[in-house]
């Protein structure tokens, strides 16, 4: 095998498929990547699979001689990563993982390197869906909906399936949903293409993208999706593994089992207290008072004041010290104390963009939602905290 490409193109799709390959591999082939040089084609694909999550990418490349093994993940990166920009060579004289001299020599206008690879027989091919249905979605959608909904997700691996993000089809978008337990967020996104069938199947209905997928692949798509413009995404799924394809990129992920919780009789229909008020003032009040919240338990409490449209937050952490700020608010309904977690809190306003932000609430222990006003259709619940006086 040999080829030449530049430095720059090499480093980024190796930083990119990196994410991959599994800090503990239960098998030493799985530390590596795969890379196949396919001279018909003049392109590199590299590839990494942890036997949950997968990605593959391609970039064009001068392949003189065609070819595939597998190399050091962390070692190549670091390597390549370091290297001068300009053109690579990289060179394998012999397919014998046996052979004593199976090492690719890297060559740059700086000096060259050699890395000891392993047969490419031994890496696991990337999951394929065959038979199963298939969704084109725009990209914009899908890093919408999964930004303003990851943060929700749980990091508790006892709670399999709450550790994704459930994807709905919906007749007029997409709908993603996100819960930890403590708080819930749903995001419904317009102008997703309609489910069609694959070829080898049946008509596929309306709301057939029905799957909970991991964050933690979820979060490598949308940073691989960031890169994208314009372009929609292929999601091919069957009862047990998603991938989605764009361009020259894949990735691929096992889905979680189980049933996703009924999240949707968990946001109540009507309130009797509603608060509007300015998001980067309300954020900026919680991140200071943040500060005395986490030197005890992390508990901010609100104070809706109707008759002057006031909010205040305070905390009071014993032994340490307390704290008080006022902000303007429009505030219908009576006056009331509630409590909430300030970090939750604060992930949902950072992850709102909008100008303004609306609290809707019934009591001091029933949900709170919290909505942005004029974008994207999103509810972040999160449930109050019970404070004995």
């Amino acid at each position: 095998m040999k080829l030449v490409c530049s430095q720059n193109s090499l480093s980024t799709n190796l930083s990119l498929v990196s994410r991959a390959v599994s800090s503990r591999p239960s098998h030493p082939v799985l530390a590596n990547i795969l890379l196949v040089a396919d001279d018909e084609l003049q392109q590199i694909r590299l590839s990494a699979f942890d036997l949950s999550l997968g990605i593959q990418t391609s970039f064009p490349a001068d392949i003189v001689v065609g070819g595939k093994l597998t190399l050091p993940a962390k070692l190549l990166t670091d390597i390549v990563s370091r290297l001068p920009e300009g053109d690579i060579t990289l060179e394998n004289e012999t397919d014998d993982p046996t052979d004593a001299n199976f090492l690719t020599t890297l060559t740059c206008a700086s000096g060259r390197y050699q890395v000891r690879g392993m047969s490419a027989d031994e890496f696991p091919e990337l999951p394929v869906v065959e038979g199963g249905e298939v969704a084109h979605l725009p990209v914009e959608s899908l890093i919408e909906g999964l930004r303003s909904s990851l943060f929700s997700a749980s990091s508790d691996e006892t709670k399999q399936v709450l550790t994704g993000v459930h994807l709905t089809m919906q007749p007029d978008g997409l709908e993603f949903a996100a819960t930890d337990g403590h708080r819930l967020t749903v995001v419904q996104t317009v102008n997703a293409d309609a489910v069609e069938a694959d070829t080898k199947t049946a008509k596929v209905a309306d709301n057939a993208l029905d799957v909970t997928i991991p964050a933690k692949a979820l979060q490598e798509l949308t940073k691989m999706l960031e890169r994208q413009t314009g372009s929609d995404v292929a999601v091919h799924f069957d009862q047990s593994q998603v991938v989605f394809e764009w361009t020259d990129q894949r990735l691929t992920s096992r889905l979680l089992e189980g049933q996703y919780p009924n999240y949707r009789q968990l946001v109540p229909r009507q309130f009797s207290r509603q608060i509007t008020a300015e998001r980067r003032l309300l954020l900026g009040a919680l991140e200071r008072i943040a500060v005395l919240a986490d030197q005890k338990n992390n508990i901010v409490k609100l104070t809706l004041d109707s008759t002057n449209q006031l909010l205040s937050l305070s905390v009071d952490a014993q032994d340490v010290g307390s704290g008080k700020e006022t902000i303007p608010a429009q505030i219908t309904g009576d006056d009331l104390d509630v409590a909430f977690n300030v970090k939750y809190l604060m992930d949902g306003l950072k992850t709102i963009a909008t100008t303004e932000i609306q609290i809707q609430l019934n009591t001091a222990t029933s949900p709170a939602i919290v909505t942005p006003l004029g974008s994207i259709k999103m509810t972040y619940l999160v449930m109050p905290v019970q404070v004995r006086s």
